[in-house]
């Protein structure tokens, strides 16, 4: 066969490939319900594509000292309340709601004894699609982050009999106010309060669900109307119709609505300093 009629034959089997997959498509063949598990090729592909994803992105990443038990109690903290409805703990199962969830949250203390510590912070920090696996930068800091791997590393020698010790030792409260305020200030630190990261700022959109209330260029989600669309946001005079476009304005709409003006519909939802200035500098590109 000669080379014309070589790449000729391998377009025609890339548009017979390209119209197979739009028919399973447009007739629903592949069943999404959550009541269906993926088909074995379909779970290997994604597990298979996770793994060397977080491999390849977390190869320079060097772990902090993971054997502090102070920092393994501040993980067991977090974990207990940001991760253990969906993963379960040694001893303890997953909220009901996540044994419903397709593909099934990890069972973690597996993950721990098979994966490199800075893949599963990699995991954590910037989470898995389509899973429910969230993007933690965005809740928390990345000490708080590698307290959890810290735990996580420490979690498969616990029994459950010694994981409801450590438990009921740091009272199963949250951590100390010290500690809390550390770490909030890890949070909002930043070395100008004026500057911003308008590519961050994009990410953030998606992670505080912006685009589940508006229409935003160059953010891909579901169109959603509840909001008015925020094309060509930077030209406007006001925000919400109560304050003069300014980043000092918007970043304080944007860490609390409600506060300057009770009867907006928009939610506070917790945006932190910084996020808010990355956000901001994201929203100043929207001529």
């Amino acid at each position: 066969m000669s080379l014309r009629g070589a790449i000729k034959l391998l377009l025609a089997l890339g548009i017979l490939g390209a119209l197979a997959g739009a028919a399973m498509v447009y007739f629903g063949v592949y069943n999404v319900a959550a009541t269906q598990q993926h088909t074995a090729p379909v779970y290997w592909l994604l597990n298979a594509s996770l793994k060397r994803a977080a491999a390849v992105r977390a190869k320079d990443i060097e772990p902090p000292p993971l054997d502090d038990p102070q920092r393994i109690a501040n993980g067991l903290v977090l974990y207990r309340e940001h991760c253990m409805n969906c993963h379960g703990a040694p001893g303890v199962p997953p909220n009901a709601f996540a044994l419903g969830m397709t593909p099934l949250p990890a069972n973690l203390a597996h993950t721990a004894k098979t994966w490199p510590a800075r893949e599963m912070y990699w995991v954590v920090r910037y989470g898995i699609k389509m899973t429910g696996m969230p993007a933690w930068e965005f809740r928390l800091p990345d000490e708080q982050i590698w307290d959890v791997i810290a735990f996580l590393v420490a979690m498969p020698k616990m029994t459950p009999l010694d994981y409801q010790a450590r438990a009921k030792a740091i009272g199963e409260g949250p951590l100390k106010p010290a500690q809390t305020q550390q770490r909030e200030d890890a949070i909002t630190a930043k070395p100008d309060p004026f500057e911003g990261n308008a590519e961050r700022g994009a990410i953030a959109m998606q992670q505080y669900a912006c685009v589940t209330c508006h229409e935003i260029p160059d953010v891909v989600g579901a169109i959603a109307p509840v909001g008015p669309p925020l094309k060509g946001m930077a030209t406007r005079g006001f925000i919400g119709g109560v304050l003069p476009n300014t980043r000092a304005n918007m970043v304080r709409w944007l860490r609390d609505p409600q506060a300057v003006d009770p009867r907006t519909a928009m939610p506070n939802l917790g945006v932190t300093e910084r996020d808010a200035h990355d956000l901001a500098a994201f929203l100043e590109t929207l001529k």
